[in-house]
């Protein structure tokens, strides 16, 4: 089967592309860097571009976007481009080559300034049913994006799925506080408690998603590991989180010690992922409990794939102040 996947040089199209290839497929990878499975060069800003891709394609998978790290250095005019006409061209062209299913990469950062409650209030339960407040314009973009989506599932019966994905990137986080406060693997294993997710999990999410998509119709899925927080830990949560994830989780502490980890004093957020699991049968692998496990056995708490894939950066330049500069 032919399959088309963008952003096939980034962290997640490489891991569609190599999945699917391992899986019998023919892959049409599209970006407009070189990679290892990108087999056509271009941008899917470029109608023509996108339409030569489709020619025989029966399912797309569009991860390809200009990033919350690229705010600081695009324009709003190339985020547009990118995000939003990208997402045009691809959804009318798959209408006119018939494609089958339509999955698109969104992510979290939709719901912005919702995702972080006021001083003094519990922390957020985020599902599907929070509205976006969208606070530059990736979130603005990704959310009209996935607004195109639903208007092509009702009006042209294009079978389109969203998937909200959380943070699966293996850079450096953006925060200078936070890279000075943490180790970067204890950063990371931390956010599995809200709002982190191994790459596998996100690909096996995807190819749900397509499998499901003439059947549910328009969904919206929040892809994040599944937290073992519950809504009543909220309000202790948002300021002793350590002592609620002592109760939750309790062999974190003792292996934390030994590593010489901290968790956050405070969590303002936590990315439920009930509605995937529950209509889509998505069983990610990688949490919170089973990496304090693979830490406790003296594993790599992150999936084959994400070592495979690795780390890719955003821009070519570096920039003194950290991985990439903030707006």
């Amino acid at each position: 089967m032919r399959i088309l996947v963008t952003g096939s040089s980034g962290h997640l199209g490489e891991a569609l592309a190599r999945t699917l290839r391992d899986l019998g497929h023919e892959v049409i990878g599209l970006d407009i860097v070189e990679g290892p499975l990108t087999t056509r060069l271009g941008s899917v800003a470029h109608r023509a571009t996108v339409k030569r891709c489709m020619a025989g394609v029966r399912h797309v998978f569009h991860p390809a976007t200009l990033h919350k790290p690229h705010v600081a250095t695009h324009s709003r005019q190339d985020f547009i481009d990118v995000n939003l006409t990208g997402t045009l061209n691809l959804l009318e062209e798959s209408v006119s080559a018939g494609v089958e299913s339509f999955v698109y990469t969104s992510t979290t950062s939709v719901f912005g300034d919702a995702l972080v409650p006021p001083a003094g209030e519990p922390a957020a339960w985020i599902t599907e049913d929070v509205a976006p407040i969208p606070k530059n314009i990736y979130g603005v973009t990704k959310a009209a994006a996935e607004d195109l989506c639903q208007l092509f599932q009702r009006n042209q019966g294009l079978a389109c799925m969203v998937l909200r994905t959380s943070r699966f990137f293996p850079e450096e986080d953006d925060d200078r506080n936070a890279r000075a406060s943490y180790a970067d693997d204890n950063l990371k294993v931390n956010e599995y408690l809200h709002r982190r997710v191994d790459i596998e999990d996100v690909v096996s999410a995807h190819l749900l998603a397509a499998r499901h998509a003439t059947t549910l119709g328009f969904r919206r899925y929040i892809i994040s590991a599944t937290s073992p927080l519950q809504p009543e830990d909220m309000v202790a949560l948002r300021a002793s989180a350590p002592l609620v994830v002592q109760r939750r989780v309790p062999a974190y502490a003792a292996l934390y010690a030994r590593l010489g980890w901290k968790m956050a004093p405070g969590i303002d957020r936590v990315y439920v992922n009930a509605r995937a699991r529950e209509e889509l049968g998505w069983q990610p692998r990688y949490d919170f409990s089973s990496l304090i496990e693979r830490l406790q056995n003296g594993e790599d708490f992150r999936s084959p794939m994400a070592r495979l894939v690795g780390a890719k950066g955003y821009h070519a330049e570096v920039f003194a102040e950290g991985p990439y500069p903030v707006e």
